[in-house]
């Protein structure tokens, strides 16, 4: 599940391209993130799918008041759920630079309940979300608000899995490959 069949064959894209459309957001890509990723290099190739992924995964991250070990929970499962290995070893490796426990990001990996109770509700809510496609029954939404959380905050459930679904399924069409940086913790479905 992890790739079509046979992937796109559009370039990776660069700063330097000649479309100040796609030279601009990966200018802008890299103010963000200090460098491109090849995930982004692709996505380039239709300026408005990176103009809107970034949009999407900066408003999740500095608007949904999750935490950064229950931000990472929501991107790593919604990732290993829509069998995104080029998702789910960046994931990984950002919880591990935010210090997420490895026994948290490997349980989410291998699918397994989580050692944290509070984390283990969310993830299953964030799964449960993405595999319903937006339709949680409400013993799964009053499971995950008797965790602690809120009813926005299901709606930046939603943000995430919007910006994700954006790029899961980028890699799913590309094959990308795994930024050397990510090689450490790649993934397999």
């Amino acid at each position: 599940m992890a790739h079509t069949e046979r992937p796109l064959s559009l370039p990776a894209r660069t700063e330097a391209d000649p479309d100040p459309a796609v030279a601009a957001v990966l200018a802008s890509a890299r103010a963000q993130t200090g460098m491109i990723p090849n995930m982004y290099a692709r996505m380039a190739n239709a300026p408005g799918l990176l103009e809107t992924y970034l949009s999407g995964y900066s408003a999740f991250r500095e608007d949904s008041g999750f935490t950064p070990a229950e931000q990472e929970t929501v991107l790593l499962t919604i990732s290993r759920v829509n069998g995104c290995t080029y998702c789910v070893a960046a994931h990984s490796t950002v919880a591990d630079m935010n210090k997420v426990p490895t026994e948290i990001t490997d349980a989410i990996r291998d699918g397994k309940p989580l050692p944290d109770a509070r984390l283990e509700a969310l993830s299953v809510f964030t799964a449960a979300f993405v595999e319903t496609r937006g339709l949680p029954t409400a013993a799964q939404m009053d499971a995950f608000l008797a965790a602690g959380y809120d009813e926005a905050h299901i709606l930046h459930i939603l943000l995430a899995v919007a910006a994700k679904t954006i790029s899961n399924y980028t890699n799913h069409l590309f094959h990308t490959p795994l930024d050397k940086m990510l090689a450490h913790r790649a993934w397999e479905e």
